[in-house]
């Protein structure tokens, strides 16, 4: 015998030697037995309670569905199977238990060591920041336990300890640690000092859904509750400034914070290991062809909008206009845009509310505010707000419209009682014109929620449609993905707006950057003149964002002749008296006025997914 194989077996049995303890454990937790698993050699912890022969009458289960529960109260969490043994001390109780559906658990064969080879710690089954309501795990039974504790041998990063261990998803990556408010680990960095410390998980905010969508429920209970003791003045307020505070700041400002924690190093060394990647996805997804034509297509239509909106005095004209654009809450139900109409009317879109609409009644527990002047981050006592009747002065799903009365005075976030003598603006119902067939656009409205935007766009010909749909899709390059998604598109109806569609000429198409959030945003023309209520686009969702091919907007005269018709049926003339003499002037709207109505439009055959 050599004597290097002398020392080898030596140094085993010094391990086992050493290895030898016991724990306990439990097939039930009410149930009061307990068995003592005696452990004399490195294994992972399910094979150690395995040698137990009372385990296959106690567990029929797979050992993917098999879950170990650790400690109790506030240090309560679940171990992987293969957590080592040899990082369970003498005593402790597991209780184990079978889970109808696959836990997760992965044996990644790898060899048990000693302890003080490991690093233990544990992350909390509720995400940190912008995660709370993300799936995390491969199944939700390991949230019964407060924490799932996880090993990691010192030396490998946070990440691959995580895949290891089999419980999380398996697309978890470029996700943070937060143990508190300003100690931040990223999924990087080595698990060497993380032994025995608590995190919670945070996701990356993925800035385009943030863009496209908002869902500020879960932020508005906790202010209600945090309010619901105060008057309700106050409490009202404080709802509307939470609500307006959503928007997140840029990575430019929270750099430059004093009490920033942001490793710009660590983001520094991420991109430039990613960049590689990015460059070939890019490449691969913008192809020449792809960028020519958009830039054809820019060459053609950038001599339009420059003419029209670099000129100061159009740019201040629709700067003023732009007061009467208000951002829209239908409390915990949506965000939208809205514009004031006239007097004390606004008009937004009818899908803002739908589920919750009864005849022409919003449910009772239902609050809808606007707000006006929501154009600067700080301070932040600069907007204004009025909550709405929950009455509609009229509603048209097909036209996807719908008129809302506001109280006459409106309130500041700083109030405590109402305000006095704040009006709204000035409405926009004088300024409206026909549909133009092509030419300059702009939109201005609150996109996903934020501070009031404007978006110089132009026209999409009707005979342009199909051509600009089908450039916007070319970027996936294969075809049967380009198919599947065309496919997609047009199911929504997007044929029946094209060159020859029963519904080509009853809406103005263009391209913008404006989503959800900006649907009831009044479109623009290089007159000022507002032609059309923004209302959605055809949509796709291929990748995790939803992405549309075109976006359109409802013709306003349209929809004033649509209100003007409901006003005559409904008998409503003192309002139409109101009506009439402030389109008084107006030659597009004097000329319905003056004509006769015809019966109601068939219902449009497109979505709105704005």
């Amino acid at each position: 015998m050599t004597p290097n194989l002398i020392c080898t077996l030596k140094a085993e049995c010094d391990e086992k030697e050493l290895h030898k303890h016991q724990f306990k454990v439990k097939f039930s937790r009410r149930g009061p037995e307990k068995y003592t698993v005696y452990c004399d050699q490195p294994r992972t912890v399910l094979e150690a309670i395995k040698t137990l022969h009372i385990y296959e009458e106690k567990i029929a289960c797979a050992d993917e569905n098999v879950i170990i529960q650790m400690g109790k109260g506030d240090n309560e969490s679940s171990i992987a199977t293969h957590f080592p043994c040899s990082c369970i001390r003498d005593d402790k109780v597991l209780t184990i238990s079978c889970e109808p559906e696959i836990v997760g658990n992965v044996q990644p064969n790898l060899e048990i060591h000693t302890k003080d080879r490991y690093s233990i710690f544990y992350i909390d089954k509720e995400g940190g920041k912008d995660t709370k309501t993300k799936e995390l795990f491969k199944n939700n039974a390991v949230k019964q336990f407060r924490y799932l504790r996880v090993y990691g041998e010192k030396g490998i990063t946070v990440e691959e300890a995580l895949k290891r261990d089999g419980r999380f998803i398996d697309d978890l990556s470029n996700f943070k640690l937060f143990e508190n408010e300003n100690t931040v680990t990223m999924c990087t960095q080595k698990v060497d000092n993380l032994d025995n410390k608590k995190f919670k998980i945070c996701l990356p905010r993925q800035l385009k859904r943030k863009y496209l969508e908002a869902n500020p429920k879960k932020q508005r209970d906790q202010n209600r509750q945090s309010a619901s003791d105060s008057s309700q003045t106050k409490s009202e307020t404080w709802s509307v400034i939470t609500i307006v505070q959503q928007e997140g700041i840029s990575v430019k400002s929270r750099l430059e914070e004093p009490d920033c924690s942001i490793d710009t190093d660590e983001i520094r060394n991420q991109l430039r290991e990613q960049f590689p990647d990015l460059k070939r996805l890019m490449e691969s997804r913008f192809t020449v062809d792809y960028f020519q034509k958009v830039l054809n297509l820019r060459k053609e239509n950038f001599g339009k909008i420059q003419q029209s909106f670099s000129q100061v005095h159009r740019v201040r004209k629709l700067l003023e206009l732009g007061k009467s654009v208000c951002k829209v809450i239908v409390k915990d139900v949506s965000m939208g845009t809205g514009f004031v109409l006239f007097d004390t009317f606004i008009l937004t879109s009818a899908h803002l509310f739908k589920g919750y609409v009864e005849g022409k009644e919003l449910q009772q527990d239902v609050e809808v505010f606007a707000i006006f002047d929501y154009e600067e981050p700080e301070p932040e006592t600069n907007f204004y707000y009025f909550r709405a009747e929950n009455t509609f002065i009229d509603f048209d799903a097909d036209l996807d419209y719908a008129v809302l009365e506001l109280n006459p005075e409106g309130s500041k976030p700083n109030q405590r009682t109402r305000a006095q003598n704040i009006k709204a603006p000035p409405g926009l119902l004088s300024k409206v014109g026909p549909l133009p067939a092509n030419g300059e656009a702009c939109i201005i409205g609150h996109p996903a929620g934020r501070m009031k935007e404007m978006d110089p766009t132009f026209i999409i010909e009707i005979e342009k449609r199909e051509q600009a749909a089908s450039d916007y899709l070319s970027q996936y390059k294969h075809p049967l993905i380009i198919n599947t998604l065309s496919d997609h598109v047009r199911n929504q109806g997007i044929e029946n707006i094209l060159q020859g569609g029963h519904k080509a000429g009853k809406i103005g198409t263009y391209h913008t950057f404006m989503y959800h959030g900006a649907s009831g945003s009044p479109v623009f023309d290089g007159l000022g003149r507002v032609f059309g209520l923004h209302t959605a686009g055809f949509t796709f969702g291929f990748t995790k964002d939803v992405e549309s091919v075109i976006e359109y907007a409802h013709p306003l005269i349209m929809i004033f002749e649509r209100f003007v018709n409901n006003l005559k049926e409904s008998e409503n003339k003192e309002l139409l008296k109101r009506v009439e003499k402030e389109a008084k002037g107006n030659k597009f709207l004097t000329k319905v006025l003056n004509t006769k109505q015809d019966a109601p439009e068939e219902q449009m055959e497109i979505s709105c997914s704005d």
